[in-house]
């Protein structure tokens, strides 16, 4: 068999097997920090919502780029074709990453609305069907109530009608018997004339408590019909999320130091390769210094108790004073859109940048921009219970999807991103998905929001 038929038979079987891709493979497309279910998941996305913003084949082809070294650079430098190509290359691979970029970036936030949206559906789903059960059960005590009446209208009546003293009293009594036996005889028609309408009522309040009860039953249907889609939604927004930082990442490494190859190659005075090469790296540790430094301000203005331990390895999630309570408030707009009518959590006010805490120790399952949330983390503690934290400021994650975090660890920090009005912590507490009021869930934990 000859070479090429060799590499055909081998270009074959490898489009038939379907073979996975190897570990390197994996790393290089999806990071260490994916779990498995969003490593399975990233591919759907690559073709639904990354394909819409024409970016599909860009995914593959940034992912699989090779980058240039300074030593390819150096050797460029040597005759003006090889100086060409390289300038050519280094280009075409920025403009392919800037690409990647937006149009991740893109996809994420379609993403994030999508699941928002599907988000608060659920909530009102939740708020419906409980509505219809409380009618329910108001009609069934009705019912409940006016059979009682009856039942007890109707043993008077057994009672008076089924006594011949009455009777014995109309006819051998005196006039003024027979007068108070007519009397009590008219009584009893109001009796049971009284009776009817009790009946009737009953009647009326079961059968309204019945088709309220039918309601309820769809009404929870479709909200668990709607909790499953916002879930989906969530898995596919952490998946954007995650390709857009991925992105981001990879440009973040690569950009400046392409930039200033691209200056290199274009120089004409004596200014040499290691000179560009050394500016890369001075400007690289400046940048970490900025952000250490950023990170320490961060973790300084706390005050209020933040992360004030209660009880069963639950803390305060946040320093402050409570800004807004749970339940029903007017709504309010700005420019990212307007609130609910009805707060879902609970508001603690500590400052732009003070730190965020993980309520409890478990499992980060979201940490993404979330529309009206803005950025926002959602942890699974374990039992079907889980809280939220939005609002958290631009950058200000200090936590990725997937990860494992103690009770009391700084899991972001506070901001005003999405429908907020000022810098704060929005947290909730969530029952099997469901949410609850979050003042009463932590005050039985001996902790005060």
């Amino acid at each position: 068999m000859n070479d090429k038929t060799t590499q055909d038979a081998a270009l074959a079987a490898s489009a038939d097997c379907g073979c996975a891709p190897t570990p390197t493979e994996r790393r290089t497309l999806f990071g260490d920090g994916i779990s498995r279910r969003g490593a399975l998941g990233l591919g759907a996305l690559s073709v639904v919502a990354l394909s819409a913003f024409g970016i599909t084949s860009g995914v593959t082809a940034a992912h699989a780029a090779s980058y240039p070294s300074w030593d390819d650079v150096q050797k460029a430098k040597q005759n003006e074709a090889s100086k060409a190509a390289e300038v050519k290359r280094i280009e075409g691979l920025i403009q392919s990453l800037t690409q990647k970029v937006s149009g991740t970036q893109a996809a994420a936030e379609v993403a994030s609305t999508e699941f928002y949206n599907a988000q608060q559906a659920y909530f009102a789903a939740i708020a419906e069907a409980d509505s219809l059960q409380e009618k329910a059960d108001a009609q069934a005590a009705v019912a409940d109530e006016s059979a009682r009446k009856a039942g007890q209208v109707a043993a008077q009546l057994y009672r008076n009608g089924g006594d011949d003293t009455s009777l014995e009293l109309f006819f051998a009594g005196s006039a003024a018997n027979a007068d108070e036996l007519l009397a009590r005889l008219g009584s009893m028609d109001k009796l049971l004339e009284y009776n009817q309408t009790v009946y009737n009522d009953a009647v009326a309040a079961r059968n309204s408590a019945q088709s309220l009860s039918d309601q309820a039953v769809v009404a929870r249907d479709e909200r668990d019909r709607l909790q499953k889609i916002a879930e989906e939604k969530m898995v596919a927004a952490q998946q954007a999320a995650d390709a857009a930082q991925a992105a981001l990442d990879e440009q973040s490494t690569n950009l400046a130091t392409m930039q200033a190859q691209l200056a290199a190659l274009k120089d004409t005075t004596a200014t040499t390769v290691a000179g560009y090469q050394k500016g890369v790296e001075e400007r690289e540790k400046e940048r970490k210094r900025r952000e250490a430094a950023e990170a320490a301000a961060n973790a300084g203005g706390n005050s209020g108790g933040g992360g004030t331990p209660g009880s069963g390895g639950w803390v305060r999630p946040h320093g402050g004073y409570r800004s807004s309570g749970y339940g029903p408030r007017s709504q309010q707009c700005n420019a990212n859109g307007c609130s609910s009518s009805w707060h879902y959590g609970v508001d603690l006010a500590n400052g732009c940048g003070a730190a965020i805490y993980a309520a409890h120790s478990g499992t980060v399952d979201a940490a993404f921009y979330n529309g009206g949330y803005g950025n926002y983390v959602r942890i699974q503690h374990g039992g079907g219970i889980a809280t939220g934290y939005a609002h958290i400021k631009p950058g200000g994650f200090a936590v990725r999807s997937g990860q494992w975090v103690e009770a009391g660890q700084v899991i972001a920090y506070a901001g005003n991103t999405g429908g907020s009005f000022g810098c704060h912590l929005h947290f909730e507490v969530y029952i099997n998905g469901r949410y609850t009021n979050p003042i009463d869930f932590m005050a039985g934990k001996g902790i005060s929001v």
